[in-house]
């Protein structure tokens, strides 16, 4: 078994990759760590192969161009349960290794960035600009939690690789955006990065720039996707006043229909602000992606679909469905939801009422500014007396109702005894 798999991209680097595998394999052995040193070459006309052969590198010769498709080649012929890119200039420094083994066992990807506390660089004034302009806008205008999302000096565990489908030159933000909206945990740490030991870069700055500012705009058009884990959460800090205001009302509306203190179970949770401060809730959904996202408030984490909750009879005090059943055609939930509700238990169901004009109306605007939303997966359509008529006749009685500015319903019943 190989703990850790060393990607080193290499194109004419004869003067830096000897030292570089020495320096890398010393390291690593004065802590025990089992590895590999991969090393992928874009086709050198030096004795780049030759070199890192001799040093005992598995060489891989890449077989199509590009960045991406070297880091590609790279994940495929790797091994290792934890996977680390390095460039082999000695730009990112072999020592800051053992500290990211260290920060892997808190999250599924590290990435070492120059661009927080502690970090720095050491590069000319218009590549620093260009990079920073870059990595602030891919920061704020993606609204990702990571502050340099173009370093390569990374370390991933294998099962995040194997999800990630990213193919495009831009490789290094696809693979954090990508990772980000399956749910998987990203964390930064701080490194120094150095000037080029010898030769010249490869990197041609202003292509660099057009090349992310294309990225940057492809992936804006899907950020607001529910494709995305924090889709739910993000719209409780959105900085839109209607959406934000629309999540906190839901918010106080549900949190006041419920005993935080009893057991409960929030069925399609997704990412929202409700799940996650009910820490002690049972969270349950049909995205994993969702459920690996909110692992950082939540540890009760439950992947299933509503007509088949795997939940013993009577199982909770109290169960929130909420913006779930217009998702669902299916005939069983609400013989579900009644079934795991010990007597007297408590139901808090949410929905857009279509019944009246006021969701028709914004829903039809929703759709206009947010086309990758949840209005098209609305595929059931309940109006205040449809829902009302379902839950009494299995068996529950309404105790209370309140609106979302007139256009989403949310009810709290009882399970009649």
């Amino acid at each position: 078994m190989i703990e850790l798999s060393i990607i080193i991209l290499v194109l004419n680097e004869a003067e830096n990759i000897g030292l570089l595998i020495r320096q890398v394999r010393g390291l690593l052995e004065r802590y025990g760590i089992t590895y590999e040193i991969v090393v992928v070459d874009g086709g050198s006309r030096d004795r780049s192969v030759e070199i890192a052969k001799g040093e005992g590198a598995r060489v891989i010769i890449q077989s199509k161009t590009g960045f991406a498709n070297a880091i590609l080649e790279g994940f495929k012929f790797s091994k290792g349960e934890k996977i680390l890119t390095l460039d082999c200039d000695f730009s990112h420094p072999p020592d800051v290794i053992p500290k990211m083994l260290e920060k892997i066992g808190e999250a599924d990807i590290v990435v070492a960035s120059r661009y927080v506390k502690g970090g720095s660089s050491t590069m000319s004034f218009t590549r620093y600009f260009l990079s920073r302009a870059l990595n602030l806008l891919l920061h704020h205008g993606l609204s990702l939690p990571i502050n340099d999302i173009t370093s390569g000096f990374r370390i991933y565990k294998r099962k995040v690789v194997d999800s990630i489908k990213s193919k495009n030159f831009e490789i290094l933000p696809e693979i954090l955006i990508e990772a980000y909206s399956k749910g998987w945990n990203i964390i930064e740490m701080p490194f120094c990065y150095m000037p080029r030991r010898t030769g010249s870069s490869h990197l041609k700055i202003f292509k660099f720039a057009s090349g992310y500012l294309m990225v940057f705009l492809r992936l804006w058009k899907n950020r607001n996707s529910i494709n995305y884990a924090d889709y739910d959460e993000r719209g409780y800090n959105s900085r839109i006043f209607l959406q934000r205001s629309w999540h906190r009302k839901r918010y106080d509306i549900i949190m006041g229909f419920i005993d935080r203190k009893r057991p409960l179970a929030d069925l399609g949770c997704g990412s929202s602000r409700i799940i996650q401060d009910l820490t002690e809730a049972v969270a349950v959904d049909i995205s994993l992606d969702k459920l690996r996202y909110i692992r950082k408030s939540n540890k009760y984490l439950v992947n299933a679909r509503l007509g088949a909750l795997p939940f013993k009879d009577g199982k909770f005090y109290c169960v929130i469905c909420s913006e779930v059943i217009e998702h669902t055609r299916e005939d069983r939930i609400f013989d579900e939801m009644k079934r795991i509700l010990a007597p007297q238990g408590i139901l808090v169901v949410g929905t857009p009422d279509y019944g009246g004009w006021r969701w028709r109306v914004i829903e039809f605007f929703y759709g206009l500014l947010q086309p990758g939303g949840y209005r098209d997966q609305h595929i059931s359509r309940y109006s205040n007396l449809s829902l009302k008529n379902i839950l009494t006749s299995h068996g529950f009685s309404i105790l209370e109702q309140k609106y979302i500015y007139g256009a989403e319903l949310i009810i709290k019943a009882i399970k009649n005894a």
